[in-house]
This record gives structure tokens, sequence and C-alpha cells, in this order.
């Protein structure tokens, strides 16, 4: 009898699975200013097929020699692509670069993140529209060195299947949110959110001219400003809450008592040789709304005089 143990059989080892990622769209950037170039660095970085053109074609080197394919032109970038992105100075500009390319358009999703205003957007849409493109409307809050980080982000409007396709991509750009589907919202929220940036630096301006009629340096004065600007800040929500709602009662801040404090500050900055142009529209809308019965209720009810709908 055989009593040699039988030899063990190998142990079935498994297969290798094979996992194919999907490749990514490839991407065209038309417009390379600073901005311009920091999109195409993003897409490029994360392994995205990215050509570049841009009317001056040495602003595209840097780019080339990360890995960026450069176009003869327009059509031929957009020929290229399954994404187009436009950032030039303006609209016009932008029909500019385009009319030429139409054709090539056609099958391809279209992404503005130029600067504008919403009828032009609405109107670039139509027309790309009718070229058979997708279209997808955007502005972009950042500067140049923060596209990609959290300190970025952008507004789309147009179309939401646009918007989700190529959520992935739009996340490399900075945090993407959707605001609707008339092509002109974008660039509607725009003009309110930098509307509050510029009304700021006018305050700003008219701070620092205050001060520096008793020469008090525009640092010193800005030192004390930025931290007492914060804190006002964190009024807004409350205000907003109240113009939503309607309800503008109010026990603190009403309308009577900041139209007697900011008449103080013009009669004061007056004094001091000063021209109130920046200030003085909103007194307006303080006496307007206290003509109209409403001074005991709260500031944020001047609102009610710039609406179109009351």
């Amino acid at each position: 009898m055989n009593t040699k143990p039988a030899a063990q059989q190998p142990t079935p080892q498994p297969t290798p699975q094979t996992t194919s990622q999907p490749t990514p769209p490839s991407v065209a950037v038309i417009g390379l200013g600073n901005l311009g170039r920091a999109l195409a660095a993003a897409f490029l970085d994360h392994g995205h097929r990215t050509t570049v053109w841009n009317r001056s074609p040495a602003k595209a080197d840097d780019l080339v020699a990360r890995g960026a394919n450069r176009a003869a032109t327009a059509a031929e970038a957009i020929a290229a692509a399954d994404l187009v992105i436009v950032c030039v100075l303006d609209y016009d500009n932008v029909r500019e670069v385009l009319t030429p390319a139409a054709d090539a358009l056609r099958g391809r999703t279209l992404i503005n993140v130029t600067s504008g205003t919403p009828e032009p957007a609405r109107e670039l849409a139509d027309w790309a529209t009718a070229q058979g493109a997708e279209y997808l409307d955007g502005a972009v809050y950042a500067v140049p060195q923060t596209i990609g980080t959290p300190d970025a982000f952008v507004l789309y409007s147009g179309s939401s299947a646009v918007f989700e396709t190529y959520r992935p991509q739009l996340d490399l750009l900075g945090a993407p949110t959707f605001v609707g589907t008339d092509p002109g919202l974008a660039s509607l929220y725009d003009v309110a959110l930098l509307s509050g940036m510029y009304g700021m630096f006018a305050g700003f301006f008219q701070s620092v001219a205050v001060a520096d009629s008793a020469r008090i340096k525009a640092t010193d004065i800005t030192s004390l400003l930025v931290p007492w600007l914060n804190g006002a800040a964190a009024a807004l929500p409350g205000f907003a809450a109240e113009i939503d709602s309607g309800d503008y009662t109010t026990e603190t801040s009403n309308l009577d008592i900041n139209t007697v404090g900011l008449a103080n500050i013009l009669t004061a900055t007056k004094a001091q040789g000063i021209g109130v142009d920046l200030l003085a529209p909103l007194q307006t809308l303080f006496e307007r709304q206290l003509a109209q019965g409403h001074g005991s209720k709260s500031l944020s009810r001047a609102i009610e005089s710039l609406r179109t709908r009351h």
C-alpha cells in the first residue's frame, strides 16, 4: 500500500481584475488671460486632454510646455474637445471669436465664464443652441491663483443637464452652484453680488476721505474699519429674513434712528470739506420711507424704495 501523502494541489489564485477608468472628457479653453490660463491649468493637472487657443499665441506657451495642445484657430480648438470653456473680455469678444467657428460647435458643450449681463447671456445661449451646442453660463468668484481651491466658487445657469453631466469637471475649478435654467441668472447673481462689493468700496472710500481730512492715515482708520464692518455684516442675514418676510417690525435699529444718525454723519462730513455724493443717496432712501410713515420700522425697509414690486 502506498502511504506517501498525495501531492497538494496548488491553491487557485484569483484572476486579476482589470478596471477601466472612463476617459475624462476632452476640454478646450478659449481665451488665455490670467483666469483662462488658470482654468486650463486646472484641467491639465487632473489629466484632461486640454486644447488651448488665444488670439496672442504666446499666451499658451506655458500651458503647452505642461502638455496642452495649441490650436491654430478657435474652430480647431472647439473641434478637438467635448467641453468648450470660453473666458474672454466681454460678450462682444465671445461673439467675435465664436461666430467664425459656429460650424464646429454642433454637438459640443459650451460653458461661457466671461463676465457680462443677463440679456447678452440669454442671447448667446439662444445663438449657441441654434448652432447645435448645449450652453451653460458661469460667473466665477475667484482670483486666478485660487482656482481649484476652497476659496473659489462659481455660479452657473442654463442647461441643468450640462451642469449634472460635467459636474466633476466643474468641481475642479471651484465649488459649483446651479442657480437656475434661465441662462441670464448667473449674470444677475453676479450683478447683485458685485453691487454689494462696490457698495462696501464706496463706504471705504468715504471713510478714508473723512479720516484723511484730519490727517489720519488710511491704514490707521482701516485697521479699525475692517473689524467694525465684519461685525456689521452679521446683521445682514437678519435683514434678509425681514425683507423676504415683509415684516419690518423692530425694537432696535429703526429708520428714525438711522435717518438722524446718517444726517449727522453727512453734516460732519461736509464740515470737514468732504463731498457726500457716495452716502447722500442712502439718506434719500431713508427720508422717503419716513415720509411714508415707516420711521418705526427696521432699517432694512429702505429696500422698499428700490424694489420694482411693492
